[in-house]
């Protein structure tokens, strides 16, 4: 390889997973760690005050089947919410995908965390021959006619959103970062802080008085200091329990 003087870091020479191809050509790569932490606090904050939790399903890459014709076609969300369905499949095991013509409720909203490899399709700009499976734009607009489709670029922290309008979605203005739900009563927004360990932009859902959504531990976090507080003002020593 031809060297520059001074040399280039290797952040800008060596290849990254979205630029070696899988040993397996029809797969398209194991997620990084990017992929995997801002689902987890997507669903850590996901809290619909209108649905028991046991009737809220939150999923990130798992299989939606969408088309009984094609029972093989489906799409693999980064993350996705159904509310008004069982999490559990058949009220007893986890799921191992999620078949739209069994479960009869399509998702309420989509997560797709863009990168170089599916940038074009998660926005509907590739083009399919006939007979060919639609896009992830077509399959959600048209066939699972999901109510809300948001799209977070981590490299930009550019931030998209659509709302189904009759028979199309139409882009949400989000110029204040936030876009709210009315029909779950839960707004999603890109919130600045630190999750597990790194700080940076997030989305991260909010309440209807805009406050962000604590995570589970953080809820366990706040109880453990309300309960040392209170064995201080009983002259107990917390630390020594």
């Amino acid at each position: 390889m031809y060297q520059t003087d001074p040399p280039l870091s290797p952040k800008e020479v060596l290849p990254t997973m979205y630029d070696l191809p899988s040993e397996y050509p029809e797969d398209s790569g194991l997620p990084d760690e990017f992929h995997i932490l801002q689902p987890r606090l997507l669903g850590d904050t996901f809290s619909p005050p209108t649905y028991l939790a046991d009737q809220v399903l939150v999923a990130s890459d798992l299989n939606i089947y969408y088309d009984l014709h094609h029972p093989l076609w489906y799409k693999r969300p980064d993350w996705f919410a159904v509310v008004g369905v069982s999490r559990l499949y058949e009220q007893r095991d986890l799921r191992l995908s999620y078949v739209i013509w069994q479960e009869g409720v399509a998702p309420f909203v989509m997560v797709e965390l863009l990168s170089p490899g599916t940038e074009k399709e998660d926005l509907g700009q590739t083009l399919r021959e006939v007979n060919q499976p639609p896009t992830k734009w077509e399959v959600y607009e048209r066939i699972l006619r999901v109510p809300y489709y948001i799209l977070f670029d981590r490299y930009t922290d550019k931030l998209q959103a659509f709302q189904l309008v009759a028979d199309s979605y139409h882009e949400i203005d989000v110029t204040t970062s936030r876009v709210w739900m009315p029909g779950i009563q839960l707004g999603l927004g890109l919130w600045q802080g630190a999750y597990q360990g790194i700080d940076r932009l997030w989305l991260r859902w909010y309440d209807e008085r805009g406050n962000w959504i604590s995570t589970q531990l953080e809820q366990e976090r706040r109880r453990a200091d309300k309960l040392a507080a209170k064995l201080r003002e009983l002259g107990i020593n917390p630390d020594e329990i």
